[in-house]
């Protein structure tokens, strides 16, 4: 959400080429439709956008922007622009132009790690986030390796792990050895699977028994102890200007 045209260089502004105010708003005008037309292509269509979080309208989350069009009578366009003139900004949505032919390819590279922008959640928050929060890493591990042979299980692991802590210069986390830290997360191979899904993304995974963070075990037997070891962790990047 929150789509706004930029100012291009080659735009016409007052100051600059002489352009009259009314003509430079109008060259804007088309510029805003021509993003808008780019990042919502598929407001129209039943599967399109989703609202996933609103500090206002409660009553959105989970709908499609096609959706709210449809019901309001209004323009997909225009629609956007209201809700986020009334809703200051504030709306998360969820947008689906991921292909998995593509997602299979980069599965099967081996200099691809893993990661999610997704951050801690739990159901008490509310709201419809990407089920990505709840499952990116147990969908790997269960529905492409295990269920779809994408990768080996092996390999899966060292992309969540010790590849991507290398990268980051997290040099003393990531694999099992003396001296490193103890993050270690226990799960069945023949379980582990996300459960999270777009309609109802508040579901833990299945398979997971154990999760030890910084040599502390945080989840035992699936039950939080109720510690909370963590710290953040600072790459190479960390103190530059």
């Amino acid at each position: 959400m929150g789509a706004r045209g930029r100012h291009r260089e080659d735009a016409a502004a007052p100051g600059r080429s002489g352009a009259a105010p009314a003509a430079a708003g109008r060259g804007q005008e088309v510029h805003d439709h021509q993003v808008l037309q780019r990042a919502h292509g598929c407001l129209g269509r039943r599967r399109g956008d989703r609202l996933v979080g609103s500090q206002v309208a409660r009553k959105y989350v989970g709908k499609t922007l096609g959706d709210i069009a449809r019901e309001q009578g209004k323009d997909p366009y225009e629609l956007v622009l209201d809700l986020s003139i009334e809703q200051d900004n504030k709306v998360g949505i969820v947008m689906y132009y991921m292909s998995e032919k593509d997602m299979v390819l980069a599965l099967r590279d081996p200099f691809i790690s893993f990661d999610s922008d997704g951050t801690a959640a739990s159901p008490e928050f509310g709201g419809r986030p990407h089920p990505r929060w709840y499952g990116t890493f147990p969908r790997v591990l269960g529905h492409y390796v295990r269920e779809q042979k994408v990768l080996s299980l092996e390999d899966a692991v060292r992309r969540m792990t010790s590849l991507p802590a290398q990268r980051l210069g997290l040099m003393d986390r990531g694999i099992l050895r003396p001296g490193m830290w103890a993050d270690l997360v226990l799960f069945d191979p023949d379980r582990i699977i996300d459960k999270a899904s777009f309609e109802s993304p508040h579901q833990y995974p299945e398979g997971i028994s154990h999760v030890i963070v910084n040599g502390v075990t945080v989840i035992r037997e699936g039950e939080h102890s109720g510690k909370l070891p963590g710290q953040p962790l600072l790459g190479r990047g960390a103190g530059s200007p």
